[in-house]
């Protein structure tokens, strides 16, 4: 019988085992054979080698964390020895790789199963709480809901088989923090805030300079910046060598104020030049009033700046005020009393007396000459401009429009002057009560554009003393849809929340914006979103810009809105055309054409639940203009016919003046020929002059200037 091996040595992991032992000796070098049993049943030995002195046996598809019992026995002709008993047990892993994706309030764990391997089990430990996981699925995720904002939480992540159950990875993990949340202190050099859950704090620009330092007790202080610069400022914890990025915010800093404020004479003793130095740091505009007048002077290079101010009085006293702007940031004001030149005081005595002499000759003149000749004449007779009620509104055939177009352009656009004037009318007999309450009266950009009471849009009052007034007027669209667009006036300071109530209420997702802020140096329209990527609270609305592409005549937009009150965040695009001049028209049709294309591609892509809102200053000229643009592009698409005058009609039968300037009304059909003939039919004439004078609330303008 042969001798039994001396010994067995084992290398292990979870499912395999390699066995090495050492050939037994004999006398007569005869060669032995060896068998491996597991409680009494041969064991398969894949890759059994036997090299030298030495046998190698590997044996696979065992289960992790169990203890096997074996037998080696020695083989010789028809013998074996008494065999030699040892154990092995197979080992149980961990999962070391565990990715953490974190919010304010949640924490989703995430991890691969061991080994590609069914057999395992998983136990995860968060404070005492167990949860269980089989391991069928390639990918096991779990949720932690409802933490805390900005706490450390630990966890155990455990293997499991046969109810043996591993050492355990453990690791940590922090929720994430609403910068937006603190109460930031923002000086001129210093941003300061009380903060939990962050251990690190950088400061950057748009240079990418800034300061960065620790966070010591839960207190930011950031110190040496540069006034009126905007900061991107963010969050961190450190945690296990690892920095994690746990919120950012967009500040800017308040801006330095001028310095050596001055005035001299001006204009004749009716003006005065206003004199300034830079202030240290940024400044993108300064604001000057003058008595009742502001202006704007944008930033420099220019030291000292001049403003230019005319229309005072001469000989008068006035305080003139000076505040720097940074964004939405403002300095403390700078004052200083000038006096406007005295000398013209004596001029204009002279000039009054002279009037009052040539006024006096001029009516004894006309009662002794003028007034005989007057009554001998006959009286002219007075024609009244009623509208022709006769007058047909057709559509035109699109093979037939070339046509139409050069007869109305003969002789001086003449039948564009005749059908213009067809529609003056239209609409003007309409009530506007709700426009001329008193209370709403200062809600009007302008007195004689207010919101007719058969189409207004009506805000929701939810408080005792809320008006549900706002100047805008519903649209007919294509197909005559009554609501498929919202005509609105460009927001006055006093109902930009009231703007943004009728955006969240009307669940409109595109806005259209025809007019630039400030034209000619004259505040056309209140700007009604952030500044800068820093969210900004209108009423109980919270909007921030989350993209904005600029081209060379317009500018695209992406605000997120979030209801403060319910926490409902819904996306609004904003398209902005900026190369449109106030009473006027575009230089040519291709590129709103093109604007007026993308917007109808988003519009039919997004399925908007609301309408889509419209506006220039007034909400009339540019406002009625691109809406008829693209209702009738779609009506040459759709029916290949057009009827512009038609459309022109239904919309004033909604809102007064729409398509306010004769040069507008040529300009639609100028927008149809070229998109039927883009190079065939020349361009027209440059265009009228606006002639329907809008007139500005001087109410509202007071208010906005105080």
């Amino acid at each position: 019988m042969p001798s039994n091996v001396e010994k067995v040595t084992a290398k292990l992991n979870d499912t395999d085992m390699i066995l090495q032992w050492n050939i037994v000796s004999n006398i007569d070098n005869n060669t032995y054979n060896y068998a491996l049993e597991y409680r009494d049943e041969p064991v398969n030995c894949i890759n059994c080698i036997a090299e030298r002195n030495e046998v190698t046996c590997h044996i696979s598809a065992l289960i992790p964390g169990t203890n096997y019992s074996f037998t080696l026995y020695t083989m010789f002709a028809d013998l074996r020895s008494t065999g030699l008993n040892f154990y092995n047990m197979t080992t149980l892993s961990d999962i070391t790789e565990v990715s953490v994706t974190r919010s304010q309030t949640d924490l989703i764990i995430s991890w691969n199963k061991l080994n590609n391997n069914d057999i395992y089990n998983y136990t995860l430990k968060m404070q005492g709480e167990e949860k269980h996981f089989t391991g069928s699925v390639d990918k096991l995720t779990h949720t932690y809901r409802s933490l805390t904002p900005g706490t450390e939480h630990s966890f155990s992540l455990f293997t499991v088989v046969n109810n043996v159950i591993s050492t355990g990875y453990s690791f940590k993990n922090v929720t994430t923090l609403d910068c937006a949340s603190f109460n930031w202190i923002v000086t001129n050099s210093s941003i300061e805030a009380q903060v939990n859950g962050s251990t690190y704090v950088t400061a950057q620009n748009s240079t990418g300079s800034g300061q960065s330092g620790s966070v010591d007790g839960n207190r930011v202080n950031l110190r040496d910046l540069y006034p009126g610069e905007s900061y991107t400022v963010s969050l961190f914890y450190d945690l296990e060598s690892q920095r994690l990025p746990q919120c950012s915010h967009r500040l800017t800093l308040v801006p330095n104020s001028v310095s050596h404020l001055r005035c001299k004479y001006h204009s004749g003793g009716y003006g005065l030049a206003v004199i300034w130095d830079l202030p240290y740091g940024v400044v993108n505009m300064v604001q000057v009033d003058v008595g009742k007048q502001s202006f704007n002077q944008s930033h420099s290079s220019e030291n000292p700046i001049k403003l230019e101010v005319k229309g005072l009085q001469a000989a008068q006293w006035y305080e003139v005020t000076a505040t720097s702007f940074s964004g939405a940031m403002t300095s403390q004001k700078v004052s200083v009393n000038c006096q406007t030149d005295p000398a013209g005081v004596i001029a204009g005595v002279l000039v009054f007396f002279l009037l009052v002499i040539i006024i006096c000759v001029a009516v004894f003149v006309w009662h002794r000459y003028g007034s005989a000749k007057h009554n001998k004449m006959p009286k002219p007779s007075v024609e009244s401009k009623v509208p022709n009620k006769n007058y047909k509104y057709v559509l035109i055939p699109l093979d037939k429009f070339p046509e139409h177009f050069l007869n109305m352009i003969r002789d001086e656009n003449r039948g564009f002057s005749e059908e213009y004037e067809d529609l003056s009318s239209v609409g003007i007999e309409q009530s506007s009560v709700a426009a001329l309450l008193p209370e709403n009266k200062d809600k009007n950009r302008f007195s004689n554009v207010l919101a007719y009471d058969s189409s207004r849009v009506h805000l929701t009052t939810n408080d005792e003393g809320d008006s549900d007034y706002i100047n805008a007027n519903y649209m007919p669209g294509y197909t005559n849809a009554s609501r498929q667009y919202i005509a609105a006036q460009g927001p006055l300071p006093s109902t930009v929340n009231d703007f943004w109530r009728m955006v969240w209420e009307k669940r409109s997702q595109v806005i259209v914006m025809v007019t630039n802020c400030t034209e000619s140096g004259r505040v056309k329209c209140e700007q009604y979103w952030p500044l800068d990527y820093m969210p900004c609270l209108y009423g109980h609305l919270l909007v921030s810009v989350k993209s904005e592409d600029k081209f060379p005549s317009w500018t695209l937009r992406e605000f997120n809105v979030k209801n403060k009150t319910t926490s409902e965040t819904r996306t609004v695009r904003h398209f902005h055309f900026t190369a449109w001049p106030d009473h006027g028209v575009p230089t040519g049709t291709e590129e709103l054409i093109q604007f007026r294309g993308r917007i109808r591609q988003h519009v039919e892509s997004s399925f908007s639940a609301g309408p889509t809102i419209v506006h220039c200053s007034a909400g009339v000229g540019r406002t009625g203009t691109l809406i008829a643009l693209d209702v009738l592009l779609q009506q040459l698409d759709k029916d290949k016919a057009v009827g512009i005058s038609a459309f022109v009609q239904q919309m004033r039968l909604s809102r007064p003046l729409m398509v306010q300037t004769e040069s507008q009304y040529v300009f639609l059909h100028q927008c149809i020929i070229d998109t039927l003939q883009p190079k065939s039919v020349p361009k027209s004439e440059p265009l009228y002059e606006n002639s329907d004078m809008i007139y500005v609330n001087a109410i509202a303008l007071r208010e906005y200037e105080k």
